[in-house]
Parts: structure tokens; sequence; C-alpha cells
């Protein structure tokens, strides 16, 4: 863990590189000290079928989601989520200064009793990492 799961409404598509926010949000994420590099994933979801506001079809959305396992103090999780945002934000900037676009974020614990986990990622990370 952490996982970010980005949900973002399709209208977007040819407004944002979707692909570079997960590469953004990653390397943001890798530079907090309490998300373990190898159980970083980041990935994006298109929404095709959204209603928003008043119903106007040009509002867009994107949504951060960031589910962590549990066991870190409320202070450590609120600059966490406070930097990812910023990333999100400032990297939306471009798009939003022509179109509507709500922003969002919010992290999750995960019961580390409930959230089996296996793989060798690590085993394959080079040594600075």
């Amino acid at each position: 863990m952490p996982h970010f799961q980005i949900d973002y409404s399709a209208n977007l598509e040819a407004a944002v590189d979707m692909g570079a926010l997960c590469e953004a949000i990653r390397a943001e994420a890798a530079g907090i000290e309490t998300f373990p590099t190898a159980g970083i994933r980041v990935r994006a979801s298109r929404v095709d079928h959204v209603a928003m506001a008043d119903g106007d079809p040009r509002h867009g959305f994107v949504d951060v989601s960031i589910r962590l396992r549990e066991g870190r103090s409320e202070d450590v999780k609120k600059d966490a989520l406070a930097r990812i945002f910023a990333v999100l934000k400032e990297f939306m900037a471009p798009a939003m200064q022509s179109r509507s676009v709500a922003l969002s974020a919010e992290m999750r614990d995960i019961a580390a009793d409930l959230s089996l986990k296996f793989g060798n990622v690590r085993d394959h990370l080079e040594d600075s990492a």
C-alpha cells in the first residue's frame, strides 16, 4: 500500500494526459516517507456515465481515492493527503482555466488483518529506490 485510484469523467480525456497525472502522483508519493515505494500503485479509470451539478455535460471531475494500510498518525495522513492533492491541483490547473472541473481526494485506512498482500516487487527494485 498505498493504492491510488483516480476516477475521471470521460469528457476530460482529450484535455488531460491521465497517464502523466498517474506518474505525477506516483512521483510525489515516492517522496513521502510514509508510503513504501514498493507498495505504490496508481491507476486511472475513465467514467463514461456522469451527471453533475446542473446537468451541463461539460462539467468534469477527477477524484483520487487513496487506500492505505492502517497504523499512521492523523498528522502524517493529513500531510500526505495535502501533498497529493496539491499535485492534483497543480496538474489540473491548465485544464481548469478553460473548463469546469471538480477535484476531490480522500484517504481511507485498510485494516491490516483484512488486507492480504503477496508479491516480489521489492526483489526487483534498484537498491537506490
